[in-house]
């Protein structure tokens, strides 16, 4: 995922994109704790993606306190 396709949604769809990567996340901690993960990178990108969804709500919440 790329930052500007995280950028287009809006604040409840970065909100359910990140519940969904954090299960993903803990799936992949889950297989590979029990020795069936297959593609051990996409652990990386998963964590990637979860903190590109993080700072862009970050970001958001700063421009959303810098108005008032």
């Amino acid at each position: 995922m790329k930052a500007a396709d995280v950028r287009a949604k809006t604040d409840d769809e970065l909100k359910s994109e990140l519940e969904q990567l954090a299960k993903e996340r803990f799936n992949l901690r889950f297989q590979k704790a029990s020795g069936q993960l297959q593609d051990t990178a996409r652990v990386r990108v998963v964590r990637r993606d979860i903190a590109r969804v993080l700072t862009v709500a970050a970001q958001r919440r700063a421009k959303a306190q810098a108005k008032d």
